[in-house]
């Protein structure tokens, strides 16, 4: 393996998004990759743009009348209430023009960074537009009409039959659309840590999910209870995520960074703060170099104060996964392009201070039912995991 880290973005992967008024705004890609520049962690990476997704790429996951159905909106033509029925229109997933061929750019991106792992041109790859978790087989979901994730997973398995994918989701949101793609999939293993459904948008996520005839055992879902601090987010992250994985024996790590878990997010009711941000890749970053050779690949996802959280968040993620130290301070040069623009007042530090995030009065009671959901969830799944244990002699991708 090369050691090597690499960004997958270009400025057409900014074209996925629904612009002002909408939580979804692309712009907080460009933030981030800004802030990264400023902070002179971009110095001496390579920065890659594949091509998009084909046609035939989103097949593996997506089907024909829906794939049509998303390039006939993005034209401008298509029946609104035939749209609807497939979740393509409304608040949440309104048409833009070209949307498909914006969101393909995205699915092609990731898959490109996947393939450049598997190939060993690179150990870890970054790509920040991806993490469209809620995308299903026939519908748009949670702002997402294709999933990157999902069509890169199944790519790899054609293209290494004997491929073990490990999918890592620590979004807010639980990561349904890639869960239910591999749901009776036993070579790969979904593990997504969230707010309950029973709170939270899509509902679903419940430790009983765990997987259906050959998959039982390989969908792994951690339910927390909101205003989860970053105590408990991290404790019950570091009892599940290396345990499951460990069993599992991975060939390769993808996870889903969306930083929608934190205080200040607008859309969830969890009190994490950027040490959560920066515990998490470090951890994926020592597992991936544990278990499969460094193979990782990272992409956004969720996260809704674009101005105060993301950029920090995911210039964190960018700094664990290319083995850099993180500043201590943002750049002056940042916060004043940026000033004018943000209705808030954006930080100044590139950590949070843990007084402004003081703990809440429920904080024990808190934590203790998500231990006891950990708890629960590791005597359920890991059993089933460990006795369909790969044979040692099964050989990985490489021929290790």
């Amino acid at each position: 393996m090369s050691g090597r880290s690499v960004v997958v973005h270009g400025r057409s992967l900014e074209d996925y998004g629904f612009g002002e008024g909408h939580p979804f705004n692309p712009i907080r890609l460009r933030m981030t990759m800004e802030l990264c520049g400023s902070l002179g962690l971009l110095e001496g990476y390579d920065s890659f743009e594949p091509e998009p997704a084909t046609e035939a790429d989103l097949l593996t996951v997506h089907s024909l009348t829906y794939l049509r159905l998303v390039q006939e909106a993005g034209r401008g033509v298509g029946d609104t209430a035939d749209l609807l029925q497939y979740g393509i229109g409304g608040s949440d997933n309104p048409v833009t023009p070209h949307v498909h061929d914006a969101c393909a750019r995205v699915v092609g991106a990731v898959l490109g960074a996947c393939r450049m792992v598997m190939s060993g041109e690179t150990t870890h790859a970054m790509c920040i537009s991806g993490g469209l978790h809620h995308a299903r087989r026939s519908r748009a979901s949670g702002f997402c009409f294709y999933n990157d994730a999902g069509v890169a997973i199944a790519r790899l398995k054609e293209e290494n039959p004997v491929i073990r994918v490990a999918y890592v989701d620590t979004d807010a949101h639980h990561g349904d659309g890639v869960q239910w793609m591999f749901y009776d999939d036993p070579d790969v293993l979904t593990v997504s840590m969230h707010e309950s459904g029973r709170y939270l948008f899509p509902g679903t996520g419940g430790i009983e999910e765990r997987g259906r005839d050959g998959g039982i055992g390989y969908s792994v879902n951690a339910p927390l209870e909101p205003f989860t601090d970053d105590e408990s987010w991290i404790s019950c992250f570091d009892a599940l995520v290396p345990e499951v994985l460990r069993a599992f024996a991975p060939d390769i790590i993808i996870s889903q960074n969306g930083c929608d878990a934190h205080a200040l997010d607008p859309l969830t009711h969890l009190r994490a703060t950027t040490r959560l941000y920066e515990h998490v890749p470090k951890k994926i970053h020592d597992l991936a170099h544990e278990l499969c050779d460094g193979r990782w690949v990272a992409t956004g996802g969720g996260g809704y104060d674009i101005w105060r959280v993301v950029p920090r968040a995911w210039t964190m993620l960018w700094a664990a996964l290319s083995h850099q130290e993180l500043p201590e301070k943002v750049p002056q040069d940042w916060t004043s392009r940026r000033a004018e623009q943000s209705p808030v007042e954006l930080p100044f530090l590139m950590r949070d201070d843990p007084l402004d995030y003081p703990p809440i009065d429920r904080a024990d009671e808190i934590s203790t039912r998500n231990r006891k959901t950990v708890e629960d969830l590791l005597e359920k799944v890991l059993p089933l995991i460990e006795e369909r244990r790969t044979p040692t002699w099964r050989k990985r991708p490489d021929g290790c």
